[in-house]
């Protein structure tokens, strides 16, 4: 049984612990989860919500049911995050993976800026940027190649953000609001799909001569700070066959 303290329903608390078993791996393909009966007493909960965990579950394509035999853990890859999803679980956790994932091939370095790049972070073709970029993995394979854009004044007063290391002391947007006393206050975020091109296909880590013919998922944030400038802009790449999913309450 999970012991995290969190603020969820108790149905939510349930699913994202068995979330996190099948991306991990410790729940294999095939495997049967509990019954309702058998989670609502491990979980001292109602038969109705331990009922609502595995619709959940299912909902977010872990596990479907099988009539008369139960809950079957299914063999798929787990959707991408966004730079801003990735951001607000950093907030609230410490870190920006998620269930079963890790991250490396952290890289850092200051470059010229391209053009997209220039006219996201509203600065000239060509000026120095922060470019950090590193890969996430799950049990599947890559599931994210990311790439933070970051302006080099910032480098300046946060020498770390320039080395090819994991950063410590916060993420890189709460390490910027600490040393600039202005915090973050909105994003712009945007998703789109394109065909890989040979450079998507070297990030990923796949044969540029032989690429997967299915389109990836492509997505950018801009974070802005309470004086109005645009502090970081982020590029996910996501791996073939990997999608994204947010998800919202609904309130009537």
């Amino acid at each position: 049984m999970s012991d995290q303290a969190d603020n969820r329903a108790p149905y939510a608390q349930i699913a994202a612990h068995y979330a996190e078993l099948i991306a991990s791996g410790a729940l294999e393909p095939g495997s049967l989860l509990p019954s309702i009966k058998a989670l609502s007493q491990e979980w001292s909960v109602s038969t109705a919500t331990a009922e609502k965990a595995l619709r959940k579950l299912r909902n977010e394509g872990l596990v479907r049911g099988i009539h008369g035999i139960g809950t079957e853990v299914l063999d798929r890859p787990a959707p991408m995050s966004s730079g801003s999803q990735r951001q607000d679980r950093g907030r609230r956790t410490g870190s920006s993976w998620g269930s079963g994932e890790r991250s490396d091939s952290h890289q850092a370095s200051v470059v010229p800026a391209p053009a997209d790049v220039a006219q996201a972070l509203d600065i000239k073709l060509g000026a120095d940027v922060i470019r950090r970029s590193r890969v996430y993995r799950d049990r599947h394979g890559i599931v994210a190649h990311s790439t933070s854009w970051i302006p080099a004044r910032f480098g300046q007063l946060i020498p770390q953000l320039s080395r090819s290391e994991r950063l410590t002391g916060g993420t890189s947007l709460e390490l910027i609001a600490g040393a600039t006393g202005r915090p973050v206050t909105h994003r712009i975020d945007t998703a789109s799909a394109r065909l890989l091109r040979s450079e998507d296909a070297e990030l990923l880590e796949l044969d540029p001569a032989n690429p997967p013919s299915q389109p990836v998922v492509v997505m950018t944030a801009k974070f802005v700070d309470s004086e109005g400038s645009v502090v970081e802009y982020g590029v996910d790449l996501g791996g073939p066959g990997r999608t994204w999913r947010t998800e919202s309450e609904v309130t009537r």
